[in-house]
């Protein structure tokens, strides 16, 4: 990820990055109690925005937090921060706590004012050598809690097994639990065999991923029809082609596996039909 840019949103108001405070006894702080949103926008449009608000007021809905704005006033906080950055391509990060109160109690006071914070940054393309070499990934087991289909803002456990990928050498960690794949540390997993696309169905062991929904439209654009079901980790091992999509790496491809190629050990020819198509809807929903 970049740098931050120079100018944020916290509480509705935007002010310098560097000048923005948030209480040390913000729930968020103290124990991770709140959600998060990671947006990526074209040419100064925001991709699926009705989409990430979808799951960004699902997650409050789930930790019972107010929701501090109606959808139209997120969508002009989030254009008018844009705005402020320059547009182009960005990503736009959005949280949510449950607020600051008087002290620190498991129990949240009743009443807390959720604190609401946003920041930008600027999209790198994808390297080169990502595109023409793909990517490496190491299997791990998932040591996450047992609701990951809500964006927690803690995400311990997911730094914890991508240091560990990086210790191993690899750029993302697929995670895997009791026999079958879970999704990464950061990504949704797509899994390729004798021309079949599949990636395992929504669940409380794996976000609903936006990126994820994007990647079934383009396959949907190419005639190419997406299995969900669920896969077992030895599936991996035997692939063709495997693909990691998020939202500001959009779909790449892993080409090693725990040291091992997957497939010819060279991102795969659906990828690269998937990848093209993706660039076709990116512009096309930024023009539009």
């Amino acid at each position: 990820m970049a740098d931050a840019l120079p100018t944020c949103l916290l509480d509705g108001k935007l002010l310098p990055t560097a000048e923005a405070r948030v209480s040390p006894l913000d729930r968020g702080f103290l124990f991770g109690d709140g959600v998060y949103e990671v947006i990526p926008c074209y040419r100064g449009a925001p991709l699926r925005l009705e989409a990430h608000l979808d799951r960004l007021h699902d997650g409050l809905d789930a930790l019972g937090i107010p929701a501090p704005f109606e959808r139209a006033d997120w969508k002009a906080h989030v254009a008018a921060l844009i705005e402020a950055n320059g547009g182009g391509d960005l990503g736009v990060y959005l949280e949510v706590t449950r607020g600051a109160g008087a002290g620190r109690d498991f129990l949240p006071e009743p009443g807390l004012r959720p604190t609401v914070f946003g920041f930008c940054w600027r999209l790198a393309a994808p390297r080169p050598q990502h595109l023409e070499q793909g990517l490496a990934a190491a299997t791990l087991d998932d040591i996450r809690w047992l609701r990951c289909d809500v964006k927690s803002v803690a995400l311990l456990g997911a730094v914890m097994l991508r240091m560990e990928a990086r210790r191993r050498g690899a750029d993302e960690a697929i995670l895997v639990r009791d026999g079958h794949l879970a999704e990464g540390s950061s990504s949704a997993v797509f899994v390729v065999r004798d021309g079949a696309i599949a990636t395992p169905p929504a669940s409380r062991e794996r976000l609903p991923s936006i990126t994820r929904q994007v990647v079934g439209d383009v396959l949907d654009a190419l005639e190419l029809p997406l299995n969900e079901r669920e896969i077992r980790t030895d599936e991996l091992y035997e692939a063709d082609e495997v693909w990691v999509a998020s939202a500001t790496r959009e779909a790449m491809p892993v080409t090693r596996l725990d040291g091992c190629p997957v497939g010819s050990g060279r991102p795969g020819p659906l990828w690269r039909r998937a990848w093209d198509e993706f660039q076709t809807l990116k512009r096309r929903e930024a023009a539009s």
